[in-house]
């Protein structure tokens, strides 16, 4: 085993035990202390782990986001997670609707009538303008061209007045303290519309789950529906349930005929 093949090991692991000592990479990778040592000193300088004593664990904080194009890419399961959000849409339903390329699949596969849309993305409201039934509000504001949104205090003050039934809401990172975002405007958005709306729909990817970003958002209390691709862990399982978030998986046999 080679040191690439070794530190694709060493992540492994951690992503499986949170943390791993010198002597378990010895013991696993029959390797000496000073081999360990120096692929724990790579795996740090590429940012992937924190050295502790003795060992390492990896890093919490989540630093580098795709870009919303790029996201866009990786988008099987995510159109299987917007088709299921769209489901749960009703007709006359009013919906604020974040940004995000779940919630981008979510607008594409939404068929109901009379509802009215408010959304702080550019790409979602492109989208609905093909839909006759679909009453569109842009959210106005300064624009992301990284991440294709609308932030800002004109965004926020908008948002104060209004009152929705249903909010399609992203999750950049999410653990069993809550919902994280890589910025803090970013953030105030999402917060914002979380207190508009009467029913808070999560959408997250397995990759989201303990992904945790620079500002928090809210605490798992504040979201009423959960959907995603995976089963999560016993811990953030056990944190739904006492939150009395309902968790919706899209079934595995789901993801292919979703293209």
């Amino acid at each position: 085993m080679n040191q690439d093949e070794r530190t694709q090991a060493i992540i492994q692991y951690l992503k499986d035990n949170h943390k791993i000592q010198l002597e378990d990479i010895c013991e696993l990778y029959g390797v000496s202390r000073d081999t360990a040592r120096r692929d724990l000193v790579k795996l740090e300088e590429e940012g992937d782990i924190i050295r502790v004593r003795g060992g390492a664990m990896l890093t919490t904080l989540t630093k580098d986001i795709k870009s919303y194009k790029e996201r866009l890419l990786d988008s099987a399961n995510k159109r299987s997670i917007g088709r299921m959000a769209a489901s749960l849409i009703k007709d006359g339903d009013f919906i604020l609707m974040d940004t995000a390329t779940t919630i981008q699949f979510t607008a594409e596969y939404m068929s109901t009538k009379n509802n009215v849309v408010v959304t702080n993305s550019i790409d979602i409201a492109s989208i609905l303008c093909d839909k006759p039934h679909v009453t569109t509000h842009l959210l106005g504001g300064e624009l992301n061209t990284w991440h294709r949104y609308v932030f800002g205090p004109r965004t926020l003050e908008m948002l104060a007045d209004i009152k929705v039934d249903k909010l399609i809401l992203s999750a950049c990172g999410i653990t069993s303290d809550g919902l994280t975002a890589p910025s803090v405007d970013e953030a105030y958005v999402k917060l914002e519309m979380i207190k508009r709306a009467d029913q808070v729909i999560v959408l997250a990817d397995s990759s989201k789950f303990r992904k945790s970003l620079f500002h928090r958002i809210c605490d798992l209390g504040k979201i009423n529906v959960l959907i995603t691709d995976q089963e999560p862990d016993s811990k953030m399982r056990e944190m739904l349930i006492h939150n009395e978030v309902e968790l919706i998986v899209v079934p595995s046999e789901n993801l292919n005929n979703s293209l």
